[in-house]
This record gives structure tokens, sequence and C-alpha cells, in this order.
């Protein structure tokens, strides 16, 4: 992708499933909704500082990808952004990180463990949804708005977070 191109747009990639390997440039600010939907063959994907928003569905069935690190600069993870990443087994949060969207990781059926940075302050509905190996999680007293059922088919969850927690106590 040349150093030009500022947005991913909608359905840039999707469906592309040959699609083995991807490095977004820095000129890149948003990765917009299905962008690398169905891209069922991408097992890496280098995503720069740059970004800030990953958009709806954006990454959703990327049955290839295994491990994800989302840059400092990212404040929205969309819905579905990664739901049905069935070989996802590790995700970094960043800092900057104040939403995760309805359903982001439903359906990530290999991941074991996540850690919710101290910024996010709402987890939309089903977030974690399915997510039936996930062992760990933990949830900040910044978040203030949960959605519905989002640990539905997680029978192996312990959460940590404070007592007084409203994650915790809403979850």
């Amino acid at each position: 992708i040349p150093d030009s191109v500022t947005r991913i747009w909608d359905f840039a990639f999707s469906g592309c499933t040959s699609l083995r390997k991807i490095t977004i440039p820095d000129s890149v600010t948003s990765i917009e909704e299905l962008a690398f939907s169905g891209c069922s063959s991408l097992a890496e994907i280098t995503i720069p500082d740059s970004v800030t928003r990953i958009g709806l569905d954006a990454f959703y069935k990327c049955s290839s990808l295994t491990t994800i690190t989302m840059p400092d600069g990212v404040t929205i993870l969309g819905a579905n952004a990664f739901s049905f990443c069935t070989s996802l087994t590790e995700v970094t949060m960043p800092n900057s990180l104040t939403s995760i969207g309805s359903n982001a990781f439903s359906g990530c059926s290999s991941l074991t463990e996540i850690e919710i940075p101290d910024s996010v302050t709402s987890i939309g509905d089903y977030a974690f949804k399915g997510c039936a190996v996930l062992t760990k999680i933990t949830i900040p007293d910044s978040v203030s708005e949960i959605g519905y059922d989002i640990f539905s088919g997680c029978v192996n969850l312990t959460m940590y977070g404070s007592a007084d927690s409203y994650a915790l106590q809403y979850a």
C-alpha cells in the first residue's frame, strides 16, 4: 500500500482469500468497515501508530490471524472488528482505546486471555460472546458502560478487577 493512502475504505480488500500479509503505511489513519473482512488466509498484519479507528467488521472472519497488536493511537474498536477470527490467541490493546464495540471479539474461539486497558470506558453487547476457551479477563474500574451478555458462552472465564468495579457487578 503506497504512502499516499490515508484511509482504507469499506470493502477495500474484503474477500481476498489469498491475501496472507499486509503492512499498512503510517499515512493511514482509519481502517473502515469490512476493509479486510473474509480474508481467511491473512495471518500477519502490521497496523501503524497513525491508525485511530478500526471500523465495523474490519477484520471479520480473518480466520488465520493469531496475534493482534493495536497501535497506541487507536481509540475506537468498531462492532464485529475481529469477530470470528477463530485462530486469534493474543490481543494487545493500547492505552488510548476508549470503546470496544458490540461483538468485537465474538466467536474468537482460540482467545484465552485479554487485558482491557484503563482507558476503556465502554464495552458493547456480546463483545466476547462465544470465546469458549477464554479463561482470564481483566476489566478496569474505568469501564462505566457495559453491554448486554458480553460473556455469553465463555464457560471457563474468570474475571479480574476491583471488588467495587461497575463492570464486574454488571458483566
